[in-house]
């Protein structure tokens, strides 16, 4: 901004020179081929795109909106999620990211999914970078069974956030469950490096180990699992397999 506001002051500067150059020689003008007159055109040109890009700024009346999200809560937390939507649609702007964001959540608990997904998508092109907008679209997409799409969202996350163990955590559950065994273990080994005694990451890692014939590796993993869990069904069943 302070860039862009020195500029704007210089070209204020440059078109008031402009301007007193053809007051005080207006005999000059007409033989200035190239001079001025394209000087003049250049700098409002540029003076246009300028304020074009600055910032614009809706008014938002934030009492208001405040007053409606709080007015949502009070009847989510009833289980009354067609007011919910209804209040937050009174006041909806289809520039607002927490707008968007809150309409996804609450057409999802509503079971409107299709819906759920287009104000998801609406948030996460108002904030390409905001992480839980792309969490919160997995929400409706694995309702309609969109899984592909999920996996770009979580992809995408995971370009923004490499350690994010949630989505390395589901990345791994969805590989397994598509059977693609060596893409799950690079995901679930991750998420067991950084959260080392967290049993469900541990055991789905055991089993992805024992999937891709790693036995002595599922067998280490399986008894930690039991300390994390003592006689867990899953982690002894594992082990009951390997001996």
């Amino acid at each position: 901004m302070e860039i862009l506001n020195l500029s704007i002051k210089e070209v204020r500067k440059e078109n008031r020179f402009i301007g007193a150059s053809i007051s005080h020689k207006p005999h000059q003008v007409e033989h200035l081929s190239g001079g001025v007159n394209m000087r003049a055109y250049r700098y409002f040109a540029i003076s246009l795109l300028l304020i074009l890009a600055l910032p614009t700024f809706a008014q938002t009346d934030y009492p208001a909106q405040q007053a409606a999200f709080s007015k949502s809560y009070a009847y989510e937390s009833r289980g009354n999620f067609t007011d919910a939507i209804t209040t937050m649609k009174g006041i909806y702007q289809e520039d607002s990211y927490e707008i968007n964001l809150r309409l996804g959540w609450v057409t999802y608990l509503a079971g409107q999914f299709t819906e759920s997904s287009a104000y998801y998508q609406k948030a996460i092109k108002l904030k390409p970078y905001a992480i839980e907008a792309k969490i919160g679209f997995a929400n409706p997409a694995s309702a309609l069974g969109n899984w592909d799409q999920i996996i770009t969202q979580y992809n995408d996350i995971l370009a923004i956030d490499p350690q994010n163990t949630l989505i390395n955590y589901r990345m791994g559950s969805i590989l397994y469950g598509r059977k693609d065994y060596a893409k799950a273990e690079k995901y679930l080994e991750k998420v067991v490096n950084l959260y080392p005694f967290d049993y469900d990451s541990m055991v789905l890692y055991a089993w992805t180990e024992y999937r891709l014939g790693k036995l002595r590796e599922a067998q280490v993993l399986f008894n930690k699992a039991l300390l994390m869990r003592p006689k867990d069904a899953s982690a002894t069943e594992g082990l009951g397999l390997i001996k």
